[in-house]
């Protein structure tokens, strides 16, 4: 069962713009993530999700994920706390006000980390986000990263691969990202990243100049 909602009522904030990254486990959206991060520190500042899932192994509470009980993040998603949030495979993810506000208030451009449904929810709101999709270059090509992990059940891993054959098809709706990456070669799809993010970049670096 798959559950997504949004707050409706939520004000973009005074700051650089937010990026919004999406696609499938295994795309390698981490991996480019944790690049962009270390080669311009000071500069983009990653929202931390909530998750009811456990940590997988080497995860970090309040690095990866806010690991939380079902029972603490729905009592916050019904005070209104989260710009969005999802069930999927039995687990809560979502993303909360107060982590995109973090980012913002330190005049850093704030990642988001969301799924294709969230991606469309997001648009409902003036969040006014750069849109960046990650795509794998084939499903087998997917599916060998993801069995190499070694951290997904059999039935985990079939669910993932039917979530990533309908992510990869939302992708290419026209108008739905402003890029569309295919992560089959790291180096040019990190690229091809920071290209689309340079602009923003350079604008953060001239505030924090000033």
């Amino acid at each position: 069962m798959y559950l997504r909602c949004i707050s409706r009522v939520f004000s973009a904030m005074a700051g650089p713009r937010p990026v919004v990254m999406s696609g499938p486990s295994g795309a390698g959206k981490s991996t480019l993530l944790k690049k962009l991060l270390k080669e311009f520190d000071g500069v983009f500042g990653f929202s931390v999700s909530h998750t009811t899932r456990s940590p997988r192994p080497g995860e970090e509470n309040g690095k990866d994920y806010h690991y939380v009980t079902r029972e603490v993040m729905q009592a916050a998603i019904a005070k209104g706390e989260f710009i969005e949030n999802a069930e999927f495979s039995g687990n809560m993810y979502g993303t909360s006000k107060a982590a995109v506000q973090a980012v913002q208030a330190k005049n850093l451009i704030c990642i988001l980390d969301i799924d294709m449904q969230g991606v469309k929810n997001i648009k409902r709101t003036d969040l006014n986000p750069i849109y960046v999709s990650i795509q794998p270059p084939s499903m087998e090509t997917l599916e060998k990263r993801l069995r190499d992990r070694k951290t997904e059940s059999e039935e985990s891993l079939q669910k993932r691969l039917r979530a990533a054959k309908v992510d990869m098809e939302i992708s290419k709706e026209p108008g739905l990202f402003d890029v569309l990456i295919i992560n089959d070669d790291l180096d040019l799809a990190y690229g091809k990243l920071k290209d689309a993010l340079l602009e923003e970049i350079q604008k953060v670096r001239d505030t924090n100049k000033s």
